[in-house]
């Protein structure tokens, strides 16, 4: 969870104008607001807790781009509630990003783009889950980026555990959660007032929403031997360090500059199906921007075509594997979607990533399957470091949206 005194920042990859793809890729954001008002809405002049937001992208050109974003109040799922936009913001409901850099001395020219929220223009009044849309050319249809941002008011207390021993075997593949949510007494009916969503690693494919809680009495909500509650333990994040266009950092086998690009040649990885646990350290998904012998890694890091490895004897014929990570958003899509090299007896993946830290997984995602699985690829295991999620949602009987009344993250 951030804290009141830092400016967290969301990163893109790159956006390509010409096809209007979102691609934008941000970090896990979570926008405190201890204590809204329409006195003293969050970003209002005066407030001094820090409480704000730098979003950055880039886009792959040099040539001027107008982009615009605007915000729109959500429901839990991430589905526009609503609301009017004069309801929950206090200012403009639209501002032009004016703040871009072209980048400096760089093989693939880009345009780095950044803007603050909330700022003096553009406050918000009203707790929730929002969505930040960023769209070219002043076309509110011609959208390149969504960015999701929460932002919670005090009003429970949240206590969590995870446990190795699940309600669908005694040690093995998977994890189980156990909440405790200790409300202010404001509802008298909390089981149909309050309900939850719990993410793992910042996956929305495998999140659990609102799940039926096991016990409720006065001001305390329950969740103990729920198995809505129950997450494959995967296994720890893969890596690699592209820090360096001259030398092979973490996790890669060669750099080499061909036809005027750079590329990353990672090392070949091997199914883990089968293999038994094995710690490492990790960030659960995320990455890090970074660049050597540089003054503005914004500006000044390179774009490398990363190509990735994964040796299978044969192909999955009943699904498709795909590189999973804050790296493409946690979705799949055909940007991060592998295919299969019958020679070589391997899957591969082509992508261009900004120079930096980068942790990511192989998932398989079976046909049809809207959720992807890490038993086929990577494995499953009970020790395995998670980082969970939960955001409390409270919506009392003839409520017109969801305001979110707590926020926790917690790793086992």
């Amino acid at each position: 969870m951030a804290h009141a005194d830092e400016i967290r920042t969301l990163r893109a990859q790159y956006i390509d104008v010409a096809t209007g793809e979102p691609l934008l890729m941000p970090e896990r954001p979570i926008l405190v607001a201890p204590a809204i008002s329409t006195d003293q809405p969050l970003g209002a002049e005066g407030d001094d807790n820090g409480r704000v937001l730098e979003i950055s992208f880039d886009e792959m050109s040099q040539d001027f781009k107008q982009f615009t974003y605007t915000i729109r109040h959500c429901d839990a799922q991430g589905n526009p509630d609503g609301l009017a936009s004069v309801e929950y913001i206090d200012g403009f409901s639209t501002q032009d990003i004016t703040d871009y850099m072209p980048s400096l001395n760089t093989q693939q020219i880009y345009t780095h783009y950044r803007f603050l929220f909330p700022n003096d223009d553009m406050r918000l009044k009203l707790s929730g889950r929002y969505e930040i849309r960023i769209y070219a050319d002043g076309n509110p249809d011609q959208v390149v980026a969504r960015v999701p941002v929460w932002v919670t008011e005090a009003g429970v207390r949240i206590d969590s555990r995870v446990l190795s021993t699940t309600d669908i075997e005694l040690s093995g593949r998977y994890q189980q959660l156990e909440i405790d949510l200790v409300t202010d007494g404001r509802s008298t009916n909390i089981r149909e007032d309050y309900f939850i969503v719990v993410q793992q690693n910042g996956r929305t494919d495998n999140q659990v929403s609102a799940p039926q809680a096991t016990f409720a009495d006065g001001k305390t909500l329950r969740w103990k031997h729920c198995r809505q509650l129950i997450f494959e333990g995967g296994d720890e994040y893969r890596h690699f360090d592209a820090y360096s266009t001259y030398y092979a950092g973490t996790g890669i086998d060669r750099v080499i500059y061909e036809m005027g690009d750079y590329h990353a040649l990672l090392n070949t990885d091997e199914l883990r199906a089968d293999k038994p646990y094995s710690h490492e350290y990790d960030v659960n998904g995320q990455y890090r921007v970074n660049a050597e012998r540089v003054q503005d890694v914004e500006t000044e890091a390179e774009y490398m075509w990363v190509h990735w490895r994964l040796k299978a004897d044969q192909p999955f014929f009943d699904g498709a594997v795909y590189v999973g990570g804050d790296l493409f958003g946690n979705t799949f899509t055909l940007r991060n979607r592998m295919d299969y090299d019958r020679e070589l007896k391997c899957y591969y993946l082509t992508a261009p990533v900004k120079q930096g830290g980068y942790d990511y997984l192989y998932w398989f995602v079976p046909k049809g399957a809207m959720t992807a699985t890490l038993l086929r690829t990577e494995g499953s295991h009970w020790e395995t470091r998670n980082e969970y999620t939960i955001y409390v949602y409270y919506k009392p009987f003839a409520a017109r949206y969801e305001r979110l009344v707590g926020v926790r993250r917690i790793d086992n």
